[in-house]
């Protein structure tokens, strides 16, 4: 029963800093509703691609090793610097379109050495359903985050996806 509060906590606070970043101001009107299914009470979930943790190889990503981060500011700023920096093909860091495409929101569970232990999805694009897929994959390709063995549990972040009309995304953490 704990647990299942504690999902719920967690995943009403994405839906709330999601929600928070979609009504940031004139700039961005928020999205038209989409029909949806009936609301769940807890996010989607998605496994990694590999249970296990695999050697980075920072010679074939050309990403630097992360550094250690030691509270979820720390973990956030590294993740959203680390997505840009791996996905340079798809992001884009100008400013920010009136009118966003989708704006997927995931939460990324890691395990203590900053590989990823599980993807919760807590919001799902009413239009270009695709672009949760590439958000997905990006943080995929950005791993790992960082040792946060240091840093207290949980060992999550969650990241807002704002996808401009050419599948380019930005993450909300760098706005």
């Amino acid at each position: 029963m704990a647990r299942s509060a504690r999902v719920c906590a967690w995943a009403a606070l994405g839906l709330a800093l999601a929600l928070a970043g979609c009504s940031s101001g004139p700039r961005s009107p928020a999205p038209a509703p989409a029909p949806a299914a009936a609301p769940s009470t807890a996010p989607a979930s998605l496994p990694s691609k590999s249970e296990a943790p695999k050697p980075v190889d920072t010679a074939k990503t050309g990403l630097p090793p992360p550094g250690p981060v030691r509270s979820h500011d720390e973990l956030r700023k590294q993740a959203a610097l680390r997505l840009v920096a791996a996905n340079p093909h798809m992001t884009y860091m100008g400013q920010v379109p009136a009118v966003l495409l989708a704006i997927p929101v995931l939460e990324v569970e890691l395990r203590h050495d900053g590989h990823i232990k599980r993807i919760n999805i807590l919001r799902r694009p009413g239009q270009a359903p695709d672009t949760l897929q590439l958000a997905i994959d990006a943080v995929h390709r950005a791993a790992p985050f960082g040792n946060v063995s240091r840093m207290p549990e949980p060992w999550k972040f969650s990241e807002t996806f704002l996808f401009n009309d050419n599948r380019h995304f930005k993450p909300r953490t760098l706005d």
